[in-house]
């Protein structure tokens, strides 16, 4: 039996079967396969492009079923999944190898009759592919972009009607591509040229963000556990659009600065390198051990000034009324700008989530703003591109509270400066991850 085969079906039944994370699900996986390199790969490549195929599989899937998918056993459902992702979105592995490793699977975790059945399967999958052709035609766009594009069709629909189709079908093509490593450079204790030398040295490839002065993108490079400047804390893995906060934040050395939702810790700890570890950061989050996240990345980048504190932001306001210099909402969010970077986010979104998410936004804002001190500065930002999670949030809170007013955002961006008041940025228009920012000034 196909050992990489076997190892991503057990992670897709922990995913699509348990709601796993595909990242986490692979990494524990990988870690008791032990798997050879090419093994790893040809895993990660199996699994991530199942994931992220999701619903558009699981069409394929039906128009060869006899009987609802429901009715499969799990395991089952993950064999045949993973089986018509080869068929149909992989070229270079032949549908014979595809059928049998199916059926050598199904041997270990069905019976006999599944293993007819999904014989069965596959091979009519293979003898007429025309049977899953996506739908076409006048009143067919949408959901044939969703299909071919892998996109639930509730998001197509949302995102054809706010961008057009042609934008639409570009931002699902951005969310496809591979999305490329980003580092940005710890300041406090290297610089760019310095990272890029050992980048280099290492073999990896790594080009200069066009974006902010300390960000780095890695095309090729080999194990993160093994890239030397990422494990000495002289960089660390963030997006390039969420390395543009800490800046529009501005924290200046001997501040007091409060990130409300800090947890990994990647804006925290690019605030503490721009405050040259001079001042105090609380870095607040909800669960204990996102903050051992945070306090294991400031160690390993030697940053002394933050100070984790389980805290929930709704009541960072009544814990430091009226002492911070500046304050970081980085709230909690639908993730749509980001979805290129995790597979499975797409699958697990709803409309009903973009509805009750600026709730739970505005009751954070409102607490974070008490925090403010006369004279300091709010930062609301978000990695999605919902108007209804971003300008209306923070429209909204404006007309609440005469005493914030916005200033223009775009005019704090380090490198690429813009007129925007509140700062958007979408895949599709700036080719990089979607992302909000807007700065408020406390006026009195």
């Amino acid at each position: 039996m196909d050992k990489a085969r076997e190892a991503a079906v057990r992670v897709l039944f922990e995913v699509r079967e348990k709601g796993a994370y595909a990242n986490v699900a692979l990494a524990q996986e990988l870690r008791r396969a032990g798997l050879g390199d090419v093994d790893r790969r040809f895993c990660t490549e199996l699994v991530y492009g199942t994931v992220k195929a999701g619903d558009t599989v699981d069409w394929i899937l039906r128009k060869y079923l006899n009987r609802p998918m429901g009715k499969l056993p799990p395991m089952v459902r993950a064999i045949l999944r993973l089986g018509i992702y080869q068929l149909f979105y992989l070229d270079r592995v032949p549908a014979s190898a595809a059928c049998n490793e199916s059926v050598e699977l199904t041997k270990k975790y069905g019976h006999a009759g599944t293993v007819k059945f999904v014989n069965a399967v596959l091979r009519t999958a293979v003898r007429e592919p025309e049977r899953a052709k996506f739908p076409e035609g006048k009143g067919h766009g949408t959901e044939h972009l969703a299909l071919a594009a892998c996109h639930p069709y509730w998001l197509v629909k949302r995102w054809v009607k706010a961008f057009g189709y042609e934008e639409a079908a570009r931002l699902c093509a951005f969310d496809n591509e591979e999305a490329v490593l980003s580092l940005r450079v710890n300041t406090w204790k290297s610089t760019r040229k310095q990272v890029l030398e050992m980048l280099a040295a290492s073999g990896a490839e790594g080009t200069v963000s066009a974006w902010v002065p300390e960000g780095i993108l890695c095309r090729s490079h080999g194990a993160l556990d093994e890239l030397a400047p990422l494990q000495q804390g002289l960089c660390q893995v963030q997006d390039e659009s969420s390395m543009l906060v800490a800046h529009v934040v501005g924290a200046k050395p001997g501040e007091f600065v409060l990130d409300c939702c800090a947890a990994p810790g990647g804006k925290t700890t690019h605030l503490a390198a721009l405050m040259e570890n001079r001042g105090h950061i609380v870095a607040g989050d909800i669960y204990e051990h996102k903050l051992n996240r945070i306090r294991e990345n400031a160690e390993r980048m030697g940053i002394s000034i933050i100070e984790p504190m389980l805290m929930d932001a709704r009541e960072a306001g009544t814990k430091f009324f009226g002492r911070a210099d500046r304050v970081l909402v980085d709230a909690p969010c639908s993730g749509l700008g980001v979805l290129r970077r995790k597979p499975d986010a797409r699958w697990n979104k709803s409309e009903q989530d973009l509805k009750d998410l600026p709730r739970l936004q505005m009751e954070i804002l409102r607490s974070a703003a008490k925090a403010v001190k006369a004279g300091g500065v709010l930062v609301y930002s978000t990695c999605t591109i919902e108007r209804g999670e971003n300008q209306e949030v923070v429209e909204q809170f404006l007309r609440e509270h005469a005493d914030f007013s916005l200033e223009q955002t775009g005019a704090f961006l380090p490198l690429k400066k813009r007129e925007e008041a509140m700062v958007q940025l979408y895949p599709q228009r700036d080719g990089t991850d979607g992302f909000f920012i807007a700065r408020m000034k406390r006026i009195r």
